[in-house]
């Protein structure tokens, strides 16, 4: 009986990570070294999708037996790609940008099985509204969470949560960074069904 193929993460968000265990699935995290810079004119879905295929590409193609995914999040605010903040000052500059609008966090999952030649994306859209927020608002959840590593600034699942009217997405994970609902499909597609892979892995 031929072994179950790895299961590989291409990235080294701890967020990312925490959402791939509740599939109760053995994988392995490796990081996708992928240059995140947009392309000129590049609109943020199409730049999520790039940017979730090429991670998991990059890591597929030093373990071409696995069943690789990769995922990628920004946030859409008119049009243009907001990344991570990075520093402080940038992470004021977006909350203030976001405050009291509605914003598309984009996030994208793909699936990718170098030997086989599978490799499928999907996209998976979170229309988040924002409450208006005071300068004080903002610096003291930015001083109490530091999120910025977190694309747009806000930790919906902590305390950003509290910087918000409305989540509006019909995969709930997708916000926190990996779009569950669609990674599994893509799994399914994939030929590995979390509802049927929980046996030790092959590494």
């Amino acid at each position: 009986m031929p072994s179950t193929p790895a299961l590989i993460l291409a990235s080294t968000s701890r967020y990312r990570r925490e959402l791939l265990e509740r599939f109760k699935i053995p994988f392995q995290t490796v990081s996708p070294e992928v240059d995140e810079t947009p392309e000129p004119g590049e609109r943020p879905a199409d730049l999520a999708m790039r940017l979730a295929l090429a991670k998991a590409q990059a890591v597929a193609r030093h373990h071409p037996d696995a069943v690789v995914i990769g995922s990628d999040q920004v946030a859409d605010v008119d049009g243009e790609a907001v990344g991570k903040p990075g520093t402080h000052e940038r992470a004021v500059a977006q909350l203030t940008r976001m405050s009291g609008r509605q914003i598309v966090f984009q996030t994208a999952v793909a699936v990718v099985i170098s030997r086989q030649g599978f490799a499928e994306a999907r996209l998976a859209p979170v229309t988040v509204t924002f409450r208006a927020l005071t300068p004080a608002d903002i610096e003291h959840y930015l001083r109490l969470e530091q999120p910025y590593d977190c694309a747009g600034s806000a930790k919906c699942e902590t305390l950003g949560i509290s910087l918000l009217e409305a989540i509006d997405s019909d995969d709930p994970t997708a916000l926190i960074g990996l779009p569950l609902i669609r990674t599994a499909a893509l799994m399914r597609a994939a030929g590995l069904d979390p509802l049927h892979a929980h046996q030790v892995l092959s590494p």
